[in-house]
């Protein structure tokens, strides 16, 4: 179903805050900024929803999140997920699901298009993941690690990629029982990335790198 939005302009000339306005809005019409009166300057509409984009790849993901603590980053994970075609999510330890209402806000809808499991030990599910038949692999910075970028062969099995706490990382444990450890290039002083940011990039990167 299409939303319906506004681009509104400040009428106070010592403001002149440009912004969209969505149903709901806290100050209605009423500037953020300076809360003078504004006026609608545009009108549009989008979905969420693009059917029409759907793309048909063999390539099957899953995702374990190893004890994710931010129900945001976790809602924003499956918002992404869902975007880039993941098959299903298992949410391992203390990763909220999405019962929890951040989850939900954040994921705007997508808990309700992905598959999902819940485990409290991450261990276990890794070893029935590899028992399944498909890859474990894992993001994480290790000695261990490869540029998720590098060339490499696929054999069409399914993929699983972990990914860790923010703070702690992938489970040193979980990151034995893993075929493969992948990493991102970083060109700046940070050698890190937002969970949820890195997730997308690495499921892109999957999907750009595996001949499909």
């Amino acid at each position: 179903m299409a939303k319906r939005f506004e681009i509104r302009l400040c009428e106070n000339q010592n403001c002149g805050l440009r912004y969209p306005l969505v149903k709901g809005h806290p100050f209605g019409e009423r500037c953020p900024v300076c809360l003078g009166t504004t006026k609608p300057v545009q009108i549009g509409s989008l979905s969420e929803e693009t059917p029409n984009s759907t793309v048909e790849t063999p390539l099957k993901i899953e995702a374990l999140l190893d004890n994710i603590r931010s129900a945001w980053n976790v809602g924003a994970i499956f918002r992404t997920a869902d975007g880039l075609g993941v098959a299903k999510l298992h949410l391992c330890g203390i990763t909220p699901t999405p019962d929890h209402p951040s989850v939900a806000k954040t994921a705007l809808g997508a808990t309700t298009n992905l598959d999902w499991v819940y485990s409290r030990n991450a261990l276990l599910t890794a070893r029935q993941i590899i028992e399944s038949g498909s890859h474990l692999w894992a993001l994480e910075q290790d000695d261990r690690a490869v540029p998720i970028y590098s060339a490499f062969k696929w054999d069409g099995k399914p993929i699983a990629l972990a990914v860790g706490n923010e703070v702690c990382g992938v489970d040193p444990e979980l990151l034995d029982l893993c075929e493969r450890i992948v990493f991102i290039p970083m060109l700046g002083k940070k050698r890190s990335l937002n969970v949820e940011v890195a997730f997308g990039i690495a499921v892109s990167a999957l999907r750009a790198t595996i001949p499909e």
